[in-house]
């Protein structure tokens, strides 16, 4: 940030945000705010030296919810946005991307785009982890960030703390070994709600969701990467994390933090689990 203002390419994200849910209308109830806007509605600035900053918006669709009318493609189309061609992704004001994603095991056959009809199979696309979203949330109102007079907002529905986390390990997990860097941002996201979030709060959340059918399965996945990446002798997603302040913050804190919260969350998983 500069001086307390949020950085511009975030306050665009957030007016593309608007625009999109604005198109969208009554299918905005099968809507829910993931990604970086949604880890920072939780999070604020945390206890990282480095500022909020996303360029897009990501919202998950709960397709058993999604209404049949009016078309997803056509609606966004009309209302200024552009087709990509990547399944999924359409582009607002200066290029902005939003991005539509169905969890994974809702989305379907096909490998990318989600088969949801009557819905175009290029409107969503199908995105593993994102099976949390859809039972762990609840509404807030999203609003404008900007000084430009934009008063808008809306209530919607925004994943929770857990469900984040659990988005986020997926999508490192993913990208391991990758030579592109720029998915060092997500480890970063991860910190910055193990930060922010009480423990005992992450753990009793997880644990919910490791007996919801619709996401045990990739909640029990998503642990098991969180311990690989950030809980052993020499974990990649602190060095990511490292690497995602851009020298902003000192590296051996982030090593510590990252190590030190993931164990501890990790312990109070267990423990939750034999109280069960």
């Amino acid at each position: 940030m500069t001086s307390g203002a949020p950085e511009r390419e975030y306050v665009l994200a957030r007016r593309v945000l608007l625009d999109a849910l604005d198109a969208l209308g009554g299918h905005r109830d099968a809507c829910v705010l993931v990604g970086a806007q949604a880890v920072y509605f939780h999070t604020g600035p945390a206890d990282i030296a480095v500022p909020e900053h996303t360029t897009d918006a990501d919202l998950a669709i709960d397709p058993r919810i999604l209404e049949a009318s009016p078309l997803l493609g056509p609606t966004l189309i009309a209302a200024g946005f552009r087709a990509t061609g990547r399944p999924g992704t359409w582009l607002g004001d200066e290029d902005v991307e939003v991005d539509l994603m169905v969890p994974a095991t809702l989305g379907g056959g096909g490998r990318r785009g989600a088969r949801i009809p009557p819905h175009d199979n290029n409107a969503t696309r199908k995105a593993k982890g994102l099976e949390a979203a859809v039972e762990d949330w609840s509404t807030h109102r999203v609003a404008s960030l900007g000084p430009d007079r934009d008063h808008r907002g809306h209530v919607i529905r925004v994943a929770g703390p857990a469900a984040l986390l659990v988005a986020k390990l997926h999508k490192i997990a993913d990208r391991v070994g990758e030579a592109d860097r720029s998915q060092d941002k997500d480890a970063l996201d991860v910190l910055r709600l193990l930060q922010a979030v009480p423990t005992q709060v992450l753990a009793t959340s997880l644990q919910r969701l490791l007996t919801a059918d619709v996401c045990a399965t990739v909640v029990g996945e998503a642990i098991r990467h969180f311990e690989q990446l950030f809980a052993t002798s020499k974990p990649l997603g602190a060095e990511m994390a490292v690497r995602a302040t851009g020298g902003l913050a000192d590296p051996e804190t982030i090593r510590a933090s990252c190590t030190v919260l993931a164990r501890e969350l990790l312990s109070e998983v267990r423990r939750e689990a034999r109280r069960q």
